[in-house]
Parts: structure tokens; sequence; C-alpha cells
């Protein structure tokens, strides 16, 4: 069973999903996501900038897992941030989506009218049409701006994280603020030199595991919640079964010591700027 963990919202959360960044085929976004929740997962991570929200919301609502035992995220993009327009999308997920109230709600990055769009976010939480709200990309300055206007603190931050860049600065600070790490990149885009690093292949030989269970195990230990993406339903399965075997502290240890000093991926700027509008030529599904 997957564990999950306990939100400042005073909901908690699952702390393994499935990511569907990129998945724009709407058959195999709703495969995925049926064939996830079939296996087990109960957290499902989405976007309005994916533009699979319908697809997700089908793969959901086909799947017959009852909805109260779903974790359903979705993302506003910073061209909605203004309080009006965030209103206005967070109206837009609920009916792509077509799952009842969302569980968590992250602005999706740093930039724009972030206080107008946690106004609005606030309120849907107090419409109770969302169950917790948090941020994705927010480093410590960009969480210290939005915490002293902030009514609701974030519940979590989603960001780059995995054994290669462990985030030395922001890991401190949400955890002085009861702020959840969520890893996206939580296999470093599947990088094949951390699955070859030898405290790794050493611990999934130990365990019987793969090398990509052994550090989606590791993300489990350090109390991340990861999202990692598949629309391979072997490949979903495997990556939830990380729940019948314990890392030992001196593996732990081993998977720690090969923290980088930057990230594998650098978003820049103009992937976030505010003036780049969501596009919404034809809705997918």
């Amino acid at each position: 069973m997957v564990t999950s963990i306990p939100l400042s919202s005073g909901t908690r959360m699952p702390q393994l999903g499935l990511g569907v960044y990129l998945v724009t085929d709407v058959a195999v976004c709703e495969s995925s996501v049926r064939s996830a929740l079939g296996s087990g997962y109960r957290l499902i991570d989405t976007a309005a900038i994916y533009r699979n929200e319908r697809a997700v919301g089908r793969g959901i609502r086909s799947s017959g897992v009852p909805r109260e035992e779903i974790f359903l995220t979705t993302k506003l993009w910073p061209s909605d941030y203004a309080y009006a327009k965030a209103r206005a999308a967070i109206g837009g997920a609920l009916e792509r989506l077509d799952c009842g109230p969302l569980d968590l709600l992250l602005l999706h990055q740093p930039v724009g009218d972030v206080k107008g769009a946690w106004r609005a976010m606030e309120d849907a939480v107090d419409q109770g049409v969302v169950g917790a709200i948090g941020v994705s990309n927010f480093t410590v300055s960009d969480l210290e701006r939005l915490l002293s206007a902030a009514r609701i603190p974030p519940a979590v931050d989603q960001v780059e994280l995995h054994p290669y860049w462990q985030q030395p600065e922001l890991l401190p600070y949400l955890a002085q603020h009861a702020i959840v790490p969520e890893a996206w990149y939580p296999l470093g885009h599947g990088s094949s030199t951390l699955l070859a690093e030898p405290a790794v292949v050493g611990a999934a030989a130990a365990h019987g595991k793969s090398a990509v269970q052994v550090i989606l195990r590791w993300h489990v230990q350090r109390g991340f919640v990861a999202i990692p993406k598949s629309t391979n339903p072997t490949h979903i399965a495997a990556n939830i079964d990380v729940f019948d075997f314990e890392l030992s502290p001196a593996e732990m240890a081993g998977i720690d010591a090969l923290g980088k000093d930057r990230p594998m991926l650098r978003l820049p700027r103009w992937l976030m700027a505010a003036t780049m509008p969501l596009a919404r030529p034809r809705p997918l599904g």
C-alpha cells in the first residue's frame, strides 16, 4: 500500500503518484491513468499547460476507483495569475477534469501576479472546491515573498528533486515551514548515469529490485512525494512496487552522497514568462 504524508491543510497526500507531463495523446493519457489507478496509485498530477486535463478526468471516472480515494492535482499557468483570471481558470480546470473538488492546486511558476492568483486559490479553499494549495518551481526567495502575503500557507512545493539534485538550500526552508517537497524529475529524467551509480546498483542487487525502484524508494524514505511519468503499463506497475522493502541507513547515506551542486534542468525565464499565454487552439480530449 502506498504510504501518505500529512499536509498543513490537514489532509494526507500519497507519496508516489503518476505524472502526465507531455502525455498529449488522449487515448494514451486516459489508459495510463486507468493503468496507474488499477496498479494501486492514488495520486494523479496534471496541469493546465499539459492540455490533458479532460483525458485525465475521463481516465479517473472510468477507472472504477472511488473518487474519494484519489488525490488529484492540477496547476495554473502564469498567464492566468491575476485574481479574476485565476478564479476563471480554477473554474475551467474543474470543468475540464469533471471530477469534483481538486485535492491540490498549484501555481506552476513563480512569475506574474502570484499574490493575486494566490488570493483566488485561498478563496477556492474557502468555497470547498480545492482542498489544499501549493506551488511549483518556487525557490526560497519566491516562497518568502508569497508567505509575506499569504493567508493560507502553501502545503507543497513541486520542484526538480532527485539524488543528483537534492535542493540543499530549499529543503531545510520547506521543513521549517511545514511545506512538503514533491519531486518532478524524481529519476533525474531517467539519467543512465544515475541509474548506474554503484550506490544505486548495489542497493538494487541487495533487495532484488531495479535501480529505478531503489531511487523511488529513496524518495519515499526521505519524506518526499514523487510523480514519475510513464505510459508503459509494466513500468507504471513496477514504479509503485517499492513498499515491500526498506533501504538501510548505509544505503540511504550512499545515495544521499550522490548530490551534485546544480540541477539537471534549468528552466529558462521565457518558459516562465507571465506574458506567455496558455495556448488553447483546440482542447485535447
